[in-house]
C-alpha cells in the first residue's frame, strides 16, 4: 500500500526556493510516479490558488490518479479549535491547526511541511498529539520532505 502524504503548499513552494528545493523536488517526483499518493485538503487548494503560476503547474503535475482529496469539515474544525483551547497554537494560526486536524481524522500516514514555527516542531507536536489523544484521536506523524524521501 502506498504512503498517503499529507502535503501543505509549502512543499509546492518548496520546489522554488534554495534551502527546501532539493527535498521538495523529490518528494513532487515521487508523487508524480505514484510511490506516494499526495494527500491534499480543500485549504491547501485554496492556498495554491493564491500561489505564483510555477507553484500552480507543480501541483499540477502530479498525476490525478496519485491525489486524494480532503474536505475541511464540522469535525476537523472542532479538532482544530480544541488545539487552539489547549494552547498548541494561537487563533492567529488557525489555518495551521487546520490542515493538522485534517490530516488527523483523516488518518494520514504523515503529513509534510516546510512550516517548522508551527508545524514541524518537536514541541507543537507532542501538543497536537496530546490534544488528539485527550480528544480520542490518533497521533500523528508530522515531518520535513527530507524526512520522508527515498534514496534511489
Amino acid at each position: 500500500m502506498k504512503p498517503r502524504i499529507y502535503a501543505d503548499t509549502s512543499i509546492f513552494g518548496g520546489c522554488f526556493d534554495d534551502e527546501f528545493r532539493e527535498w521538495s523536488t523529490k518528494l513532487i517526483d515521487e508523487f508524480r510516479i505514484g510511490d506516494k499518493i499526495s494527500v491534499i485538503s480543500d485549504l491547501t487548494l485554496r492556498e495554491i490558488e493564491n500561489a505564483p503560476k510555477e507553484v500552480k503547474e507543480t501541483f499540477q503535475s502530479i498525476p490525478e490518479t496519485f491525489r486524494e482529496y480532503l474536505l475541511l469539515d464540522e469535525e476537523a474544525k472542532f479538532l482544530a479549535k480544541k488545539y487552539i483551547e489547549e494552547g498548541t497554537v494561537t487563533s492567529k494560526f488557525l489555518v495551521d491547526a487546520q490542515h493538522i486536524a485534517i490530516a488527523t481524522i483523516n488518518r494520514v500516514d504523515v503529513l509534510v511541511s516546510w512550516n517548522f514555527k508551527h508545524i514541524v516542531n518537536l514541541r507543537r507536536i507532542q501538543l497536537y498529539n496530546a490534544t488528539n489523544l485527550k480528544y480520542g484521536y490518533p497521533i500523528i506523524e508530522i515531518r520535513s520532505p527530507r524526512e520522508i524521501t527515498y534514496e534511489k
